[in-house]
């Protein structure tokens, strides 16, 4: 009898984790969906039965669960995840609160496995997912000496609010969620400002790369930017290699790589979009071409849905992983 969880089961990234799990036919026993008290009693169809969502509180995290998905921001993971724990789930959370922890494991399923010390298991940041499955590739063939982000980050990362000031904006409305406006703007500014003057959300991309990679001094840097898009996040990638390699090397690893799909055909306008990344599982890659102003250093980009890819779909990975790991 394999029961499951899924908190946070009305926002946004909680209704994809639905999804998923329906599309891939993860196998249980009973569901249990949760969420805050405002939308306790909420009624959720799925897979021909109308489910009642419940209030998480202290006292329902010992219902016996085997797995359980959080996606309901860090604050409720940092309170209730150590209770789903201590009553033996698995847990396994979208939000940032236990990435960067010793002793939990980070975990993208095509790059890395978890060990289990802890029974809770952190989802990345969404747009470091993506950039690590084709990095996992480059590391393993070629060796990284230092990796360069800059993000193109969709609205949908801030949930409902970032897509409403965006749908506002264009209304002429004030926005409620960003500093400033988000339509027609572009704004190089996700998560606080941290004294160094990176944000956070760049701070998370360069520790979390290092830790999925295993390559805790790998050189890392991040700009993180929000763009008036709906949905997938793109990600110029820049990376320098330890073995020579060629713009020809690349292309065909990654062509011959099951992680990643290459879309790069320039001269008939071919390369990855945001827009034609929206509702699919793969990770994009194309615009391949030589840095010439460092030694062997590439340019990347790359693209993804971050309410798929970049949670919801990784979060449901990792359960079909862990799931086999335990069989």
């Amino acid at each position: 009898m394999t029961k499951l969880a899924v908190v946070g089961a009305t926002g946004l990234v909680g209704e994809k984790v639905l999804e998923v799990l329906d599309r891939k036919q993860i196998p249980f026993d009973e569901l249990v969906l949760f969420s805050s008290p405002k939308s306790a009693g909420k009624e959720i169809e799925f897979q021909g039965k109308t489910y009642i969502v419940e209030a998480l509180t202290e006292e329902k995290t010992g219902g016996q669960f085997d797995y359980v998905i959080m996606s309901a921001g860090g604050g409720t993971s940092k309170t209730f995840a150590p209770l789903f724990e201590k009553h033996g789930a698995i847990v396994i959370d979208n939000s940032s609160q236990w990435r960067m922890h010793e002793g939990i494991d980070l975990i993208v399923p095509e790059v890395n496995e978890p060990k289990l010390d802890r029974k809770i298991i952190a989802n990345p940041n969404c747009s470091t997912i993506q950039s690590v499955v084709p990095l996992k590739p480059l590391l393993d063939s070629y060796g990284l000496k230092r990796v360069a982000y800059t993000t193109y980050q969709a609205v949908s990362g801030s949930g409902l609010a970032g897509r409403e000031d965006l749908s506002n904006g264009e209304k002429g409305e004030a926005p409620k969620n960003y500093p400033h406006p988000i339509y027609n703007n572009v704004l190089p500014h996700i998560d606080v400002f941290q004294e160094d003057g990176y944000t956070k959300e760049e701070q998370k991309m360069i520790d979390e790369t290092r830790k999925i990679l295993s390559q805790p001094s790998l050189n890392v840097t991040a700009t993180c930017v929000r763009v008036p898009v709906q949905d997938s996040h793109s990600v110029h990638i820049n990376v320098t290699l330890e073995k020579k390699a060629t713009v020809e090397d690349l292309k065909h690893l990654f062509d011959e790589d099951a992680r990643v799909v290459l879309v790069d055909d320039v001269q008939n306008n071919q390369y990855p979009l945001a827009i034609h990344a929206t509702g699919k599982d793969e990770v994009f890659v194309g615009r391949i071409r030589k840095d010439e102003s460092l030694e062997n250093t590439f340019h990347i980009w790359c693209t993804s849905d971050n309410l798929l890819k970049g949670a919801s779909l990784n979060a449901v990975q990792v359960l079909e992983q862990v799931m086999q790991l335990n069989k």
